[in-house]
C-alpha cells in the first residue's frame, strides 16, 4: 500500500477521500438495505474533493486533513445510525433528532448504546490516519490540471446542462431544478449527507409550519355530535399502491390475500367491492381522503376541519404511527398530518424509497398506541404497502410466487420476477393488515379498524399496454381500484348495527368522499355532514367518481367512462397486445 500511494499520489488522495463515504454505503449495498444508487453517487460525488488538491498540489496532506477533520464526523453519523436502525442517514433523521426532546434523546442512548461502539470508533478513526500519513504531494501537469478540471466541471454542471436546455417559460426554474436534483446527487456523500440533510429539514419545515399555521386558523365543526355510541378504539390503516384487482380477498387467482380470506370466511370482515380512489399518487389522494376537499373543491382542505381536526374534536387521542419516509420533498403534507395527531412515530428514516423497511414494523408502536389510557384513541397507521420497489416490501420468507404458476398468460419471463415480487408484496401487506387486526381484537373492548389504500398500481395488469406505475394522464383500473375493508369487534357489533354495512359492499364509491363515511362509521354528525356521501348511509346517493388533477379542471374525467372495467373483462394475449402496440392502438 506504501509503494502504491507514493506511485500513484492522486488515486491514492482519491482513496482517502472516498473511505469516509464508501464506510457506510458498502454495507448498506452489501446487505442490501438498499440498491447501488447512493454507492455510484458517492464514487462519483467524492471525486469533486480533488479538486483544492489539483489547485493546490503542494498542499496535499493539509488540505486533505481538512478535508478528513470535516468528512469524519458526517461519515460517523452514517455509520452509527445504519448499525443502529439498519437506515441509510438523511434529513428525515435530522428531523427526529431536532425534534425530539431532551428526554427522549437521553432515552435514546441509553437503549443503544453498545460496549462495541468504542473499538469501531478507535477503528475508524486509525484507518483515515492511517491513509493519510501515506499522502504525498501530488505532481500534475497542466495539460493533467486541465483534465481534471474538465471532469470537476462535468460532474458539478451536468444536471444543469440539460436542464437549462430545455425549453421553459419559467426562467428560475430550471436552475431551481437542476440545484435540486445536484444537491440530490451529492447528498449520499459526507459530509453533504449532514450538510444538505440539514438544509432540506430547515425547508420543509418552514412549508409544514406554513401548513399547520392554516389548519390552527380552521373553524371547529358546527353542532358536531355523538348519534351513536363512539368506538372506544380506531384503528385506520392507509396502504400504499395496493391494487386491490391482485387479492385473492377480490377473486385474484393467486393466493395473496390467505390470512385476510379466513376472516372474511368466518365473516369478520366487510369488503367493500367497488371502491376507487380520486388520484393515482399518495399526497395528492391522500389531501382529498382526510379531509372535505375533492376534485370539485379542491381548496377545502386547507379552508375546513380535516379528519384529524374532527377526531380531535370529538375527545380522540390521535396517534399517527408511519413507515413512510418521514420528511422527503414530497412527503411535507404528510409530515404535516401527522404533526396534526398528538403522538407521532416515525419508522422510517431513510434516504431512499428503494430501501428494507417492512411494514411489520409498525406492529409494536400500535401496541403501545392501544395501551394508552385515553378513553377514546384514534391510531393511524401509514404503511409502505406495495409501493414500488416491491422487492424492498417483503422479507424473502415472503417470497412464496417464484414461477408462472398463477400468473396470466401475458406474463413473459422478462416481466415475471417484477410480477411475482408485487404478489409477494400484496401477500406480506395481507399478513401485517391481518395481523394489525389481531392485536386490535386482542384490546377486547369496542373497537373498529378500517383499511384501505391510498391508491392501486399497474403491475402489467393492463395487456394491452404492459407497464409498471401510476400515470394521471393514461388511467388504467388497476392504478384506482383500491381495497377497502372493515373490522369491527363483538362489542362494536353490540352497538351498532351493521346489516346496513354489509347491504352497502357493491355501491360504486370514491374515497374522495371518506370523511363522510368514516363520520358515520364512529357515529358523529355535524352540520356539514353529507349522507350522500357516505358509502354505509342509508341516504347515499351514487355520483360521479372523478379522477384527475382537481387544479386543473380539464384533466377531470369520470373513472366509470375513462377507465371503466374494460381491461378486465376481455384480456390480450401477449401478442396481441405487441400487435396492438405496434398499431399504434
Amino acid at each position: 500500500m506504501r509503494a502504491f500511494a507514493r506511485k500513484h499520489p492522486i488515486i491514492w488522495a482519491y482513496c482517502f477521500i472516498a473511505f469516509f463515504s464508501l464506510s457506510y454505503h458498502l454495507p448498506i449495498f452489501i446487505t442490501g438495505m438498499s440498491g447501488s444508487t447512493g454507492l455510484r453517487q458517492t464514487l462519483l460525488m467524492s471525486f469533486l474533493w480533488l479538486l483544492p488538491v489539483v489547485l493546490l498540489p503542494r498542499y496535499t496532506r493539509q488540505v486533505l486533513a481538512v478535508a478528513g477533520l470535516v468528512m469524519w464526523p458526517a461519515a460517523l453519523t452514517s455509520i452509527f445510525y445504519f448499525l443502529i436502525y439498519g437506515q441509510e442517514f438523511s434529513q428525515s433523521a435530522i428531523f427526529i433528532a431536532f425534534e425530539s426532546n431532551a428526554a427522549e434523546s437521553s432515552e435514546f442512548i441509553q437503549s443503544y448504546w453498545q460496549w462495541w461502539f468504542v473499538p469501531l470508533l478507535m477503528v475508524f478513526t486509525a484507518i483515515p490516519l492511517w491513509m493519510w500519513s501515506q499522502l504525498r504531494p501530488v505532481d500534475l501537469s497542466r495539460r493533467q490540471q486541465a483534465g481534471y478540471g474538465a471532469i470537476f466541471a462535468l460532474i458539478a454542471f451536468w444536471p444543469f446542462i440539460g436542464t437549462l436546455a430545455a425549453p421553459s417559460t419559467r426562467p428560475e426554474a430550471p436552475i431551481a431544478q437542476a440545484t435540486y436534483h445536484q444537491i440530490i446527487r451529492m447528498e449520499p456523500a459526507a459530509p453533504w449527507n449532514l450538510v444538505f440533510g440539514y438544509v432540506k429539514y430547515r425547508e420543509q419545515m418552514a412549508d409544514m409550519a406554513e401548513l399547520l399555521e392554516q389548519n390552527r386558523k380552521v373553524k371547529p365543526l358546527q353542532n358536531l355530535v355523538a348519534v351513536e355510541t363512539l368506538p372506544d378504539t380506531v384503528v385506520l390503516v392507509l396502504g400504499e399502491s395496493t391494487n386491490r384487482q391482485r387479492m385473492s380477498l377480490y377473486g385474484y387467482p393467486r393466493e395473496t390475500t390467505p390470512r385476510l380470506d379466513a376472516l372474511h370466511d368466518q365473516g369478520e370482515l366487510l369488503v367493500f367491492n367497488d371502491v376507487v380512489t380520486p388520484r393515482p399518487y399518495t399526497i395528492e389522494a391522500l389531501q382529498q381522503i382526510l379531509s372535505f376537499a375533492d376534485s370539485k373543491s379542491p381548496e377545502r382542505f386547507f379552508n375546513e376541519p380535516t379528519l384529524l381536526n374532527m377526531m380531535k374534536q370529538a375527545g380522540y387521542e390521535i396517534t399517527w404511527i408511519t413507515n413512510q419516509q418521514t420528511q422527503t420533498r414530497r412527503n411535507t403534507m404528510l409530515t404535516t398530518f401527522s404533526q396534526m395527531a398528538d403522538h407521532q412515530v416515525y419508522l422510517n428514516n431513510n434516504r431512499q424509497q428503494n430501501a428494507n423497511q417492512y411494514d411489520g414494523a409498525v406492529l409494536e408502536p400500535v401496541e403501545a398506541a392501544l395501551a394508552s389510557a385515553a378513553p377514546k384513541k384514534l391510531i393511524i397507521v401509514h404503511m409502505l404497502g406495495t409501493h414500488r420497489g416491491y422487492s424492498y416490501r417483503y422479507p424473502e420468507s415472503f417470497a412464496h410466487f417464484k414461477d408462472t404458476v398463477g400468473a396470466p398468460d401475458w406474463i413473459t419471463p422478462e416481466l415475471l420476477a417484477e410480477y411475482n415480487s408485487y404478489d409477494n408484496a400484496v401477500r406480506y401487506n395481507d399478513d401485517v393488515v391481518a395481523s394489525l387486526i389481531d392485536v386490535t381484537r386482542a384490546r377486547d373492548d369496542n373497537s373498529l379498524l378500517v383499511f384501505f389504500s391510498d391508491h392501486g398500481e399497474e403491475v402489467y395488469d393492463n395487456p394491452e399496454k404492459l407497464s409498471t406505475g401510476r400515470n394521471e394522464g393514461a388511467p388504467t383500473s388497476a392504478m384506482y381500484t383500491v381495497p377497502f375493508v372493515v373490522w369491527a369487534s363483538p362489542e362494536f357489533k353490540q352497538h351498532r348495527d351493521l346489516s346496513t354495512w354489509a347491504a352497502a359492499v357493491d355501491r360504486p364509491y370514491s374515497n374522495a368522499h371518506f370523511i363522510h363515511t368514516f363520520a358515520e362509521m364512529v357515529g358523529l354528525s355535524f352540520t356539514a355532514l353529507q349522507p350522500q356521501d357516505s358509502l354505509i348511509s342509508a341516504k347515499f346517493v351514487p355520483s360521479t367518481r372523478w379522477i384527475g388533477d382537481p387544479y386543473n379542471p380539464k384533466t377531470l374525467r369520470d373513472y366509470s367512462l375513462a377507465v371503466g372495467e374494460k381491461v378486465e373483462k376481455r384480456p390480450l394475449k401477449v401478442a396481441e397486445a405487441n400487435q396492438s402496440e405496434q398499431a399504434g392502438i
